[in-house]
């Protein structure tokens, strides 16, 4: 990261998705030693504990084609606020989710800040989905499954016009890579969308070398830097039971390292963060110790340095 100050924010929100469990991430993330490894990379690790979420428990559903609308909304605002605060203050913000809704916070809390300088910022997303779901096309109404959209702009304006302007990012200035699972209504809003999108099968053919050097480029192109947005499910479930949604056929475990050092070779990344970490599903705590090594190479670890 560019920064040698970093902002730790963990977001505990499992309002996106049905399945539960994933608001024990940031704590799982924790627990494997995340702070104290950053720490002798060389960075300043400033923990600013969890921002608040509503219980899930306590609150109605809502709307059916996009559950708990209202109390992401507002997590997600409290998220972007710190987030931007962070950057002011020159910290490099590391968010710890929680479902893959808190991306819509952490991305717009790097765009507010970056506006203001009249700048604008790429977007990374590593997914085995493609997180283009909007109200109408989802089948299941969870928001976990749009953010990316809410980011360039699509989906209910409460999450896309967050702070007052939307998109956050240019679609041209988006790539998503690793998707291997996308619903049928998603599809032709992925095709039409403007983003650059790269399958499992285009890690196949072309190898993640060639395909990440195409995504940090795109990325990387006219903005002032990028956000990485890491969902853990990427990886194969047989190296990572512990996620939110699994699919099979996803990232070895090398592929993943790989991504993650080239990302940190480009000194491109502004922000980052690691999303959809189970505990509940996982085994001894290990997918979140590989997402913690993950984050460390992203962060500068390498093998022989």
């Amino acid at each position: 990261m560019k920064q040698s100050h970093i902002a730790l924010i963990g977001a505990p929100l499992d309002l996106g998705a049905d399945r539960r469990g994933v608001d024990m991430g940031p704590s799982a993330l924790r627990v494997a030693n995340l702070n104290r490894k950053l720490a002798a990379l060389g960075y300043e690790v400033e923990d600013l504990g969890n921002v608040a979420v509503d219980q899930q428990e306590s609150l109605p559903e809502g709307p059916r084609h996009a559950k708990y609308l209202p109390q992401i909304a507002a997590t997600c605002e409290r998220l972007g606020q710190m987030v931007a605060a962070a950057l002011a203050e020159n910290k490099g913000p590391l968010v710890l989710g929680g479902d893959h809704s808190v991306a819509i916070g952490t991305v717009a809390g790097v765009a507010k800040h970056f506006r203001k300088k009249r700048q604008k910022i790429g977007l990374i997303w590593i997914d085995a989905h493609a997180d283009m779901n909007t109200p109408q096309s989802s089948p299941s109404g969870n928001i976990h499954g749009m953010p990316l959209a809410c980011c360039i702009g699509l989906g209910p304006p409460e999450l896309a016009k967050m702070f007052g302007f939307s998109p956050k990012v240019d679609p041209r200035n988006v790539a998503l890579v690793g998707v291997r699972e996308v619903d049928i209504l998603e599809r032709p809003q992925v095709r039409e969308s403007g983003i650059r999108v790269f399958t499992m099968r285009d890690i196949d053919e072309r190898g993640l070398r060639t395909v990440m050097s195409d995504a940090i480029e795109i990325a990387s192109q006219g903005t002032a830097g990028f956000h990485l947005s890491l969902d853990v499910d990427y990886i194969d479930p047989r190296d990572a039971p512990g996620v939110g949604t699994p699919v099979r056929g996803g990232a070895t475990y090398r592929e993943a390292h790989l991504a993650m050092e080239m990302i940190c070779d480009s000194n491109g990344m502004v922000s980052m963060e690691a999303v959809e970490v189970n505990p509940v599903y996982d085994e001894v705590n290990r997918t979140a110790e590989l997402a913690v090594e993950l984050i460390m190479s992203a962060m500068g670890k390498k093998i022989l340095g």
